[in-house]
């Protein structure tokens, strides 16, 4: 019976639209074992779908497949083979078959896949391989696959990606990267970047992004900043701003004070 909900696809028919004919089918023997069923488990029909579940129902298969000349059967087989024949697929001429592959490659076999012409299975590549190996990609043509490296690459090697191209992929290592190397972004061309490594640098580093254009900047300066610098926000064009750094000072001020009274009570002689 053709599986319900699939009537719409009509009669099922293979990859090159023949009629789907069991009589001279290479494994018409499982049709007795209830192994593959047409209209809804079939490896020679055109869907995905009923490929795939031919494939669940007989996962030993998949390796006699994967040179089949139908891309969808090579792909859909990636899922079921054994790991041990996944490496012959990343050199597979197409793109879906490839990705799929990726999805189940051991690590250190990922490698193969670092120049991948498309850009899809380097996002996938860039996804699974271990965070010490994705040096090589930092540098990837494709500003997805970049953004990815800059999430999982170590801390240690961000500072290669502190100039990128994009302001996306800078602005995820404006997030990650170690304190130390955040003044080094306090020029950026990008204001979000900028607002990031404004929100994570320490009190000390933010007179740095003092005469930054971007008032959202200026305001994180003006919380937090060391005093002595946030007196000059007090003027600053941007209402928020001013209030920001007159607020803090005050705050400041009434903390010294604080601290003035207790040191008294300690010591009053």
């Amino acid at each position: 019976m053709i599986e319900p909900g699939l009537n719409e696809l009509g009669p099922p028919v293979d990859w090159q639209g023949a009629g789907v004919d069991c009589a001279s089918c290479s494994r018409q023997a499982l049709l007795a074992q209830d192994r593959c069923r047409i209209g809804q488990a079939c490896v020679e029909d055109r869907y995905a779908k009923r490929i795939d579940r031919f494939f669940f129902w007989n996962p030993e298969l998949a390796k006699d497949y994967l040179a089949h000349p139908y891309f969808e059967v090579r792909a859909v087989a990636a899922k079921y083979v054994d790991v041990f024949h996944l490496p012959q697929l990343t050199h597979d001429p197409d793109e879906t078959v490839r990705w799929s592959a990726a999805l189940r490659l051991p690590p250190k076999q990922l490698r193969a896949l670092v120049n991948d012409p498309h850009r899809e299975v380097r996002i996938r590549v860039a996804s699974r391989l271990d965070p010490h190996d994705l040096g090589s990609m930092a540098a990837d043509p494709d500003y997805y696959v970049r953004l990815v490296v800059a999430r999982r690459l170590p801390e240690s090697l961000l500072t290669r990606m502190m100039h990128d191209e994009d302001a996306e992929v800078r602005h995820m290592v404006a997030v990650r990267i170690g304190d130390a190397w955040l003044p080094g972004m306090s020029k950026d061309d990008d204001s979000a970047v900028r607002c990031e490594v404004a929100k994570r640098m320490k009190p000390g580093q933010l007179h740095l992004l003092l005469d930054d254009p971007d008032w959202r900047v200026r305001y994180e300066v003006a919380s937090r900043a060391e005093s002595r610098h946030v007196q000059r926000l007090v003027d600053d064009p941007d209402e928020l701003v001013r209030d920001a750094a007159r607020q803090h000072l005050q705050e400041s001020a009434a903390g010294v004070s604080r601290l003035a009274q207790q040191h008294a009570t300690c010591h009053p002689f």
